[in-house]
């Protein structure tokens, strides 16, 4: 499957596929009807527990990167993650997310869940 990820702030590319937003909030600043996605996908992003430990920082990647697996591996978020992949089809799928850091985010940790499907 092919995945790519886009932050929510920047235009849309010309081939995109499916657009899934992977944020549990709604991404500030930007109205529903200005956002051009197909699906959000709150229940596959961390949860709030996990996201409000996390808080963006450098030093619990490596332990956020860990636990937001193990809550990947949960059969309902895996019956998702398969679901969003079956509703794609053979288009490509861009994880659409709202982090500042583009090297430290859930949505690199979900890309790479969505391949080994």
């Amino acid at each position: 499957m092919q995945v790519a990820i886009r932050r929510v702030y920047d235009p849309p590319g010309d081939d995109e596929g499916y657009r899934v937003l992977v944020d549990r909030l709604w991404p500030r600043g930007i109205r529903k009807v200005a956002l051009a996605y197909d699906v959000w996908a709150k229940e596959i992003a961390p949860s709030a527990e996990l996201r409000k430990w996390f808080a963006h920082s450098p030093q619990r990647w490596a332990e956020f990167q860990e636990r937001y697996v193990q809550e990947l591996a949960k059969p309902d978020v895996q019956e998702r993650l398969r679901a969003i992949a079956d509703e794609a089809g053979n288009r490509k799928l861009t994880l659409l997310y709202g982090a500042r850091n583009s090297e430290q985010n859930h949505a690199l940790i979900l890309a790479e869940a969505f391949r080994k499907l």
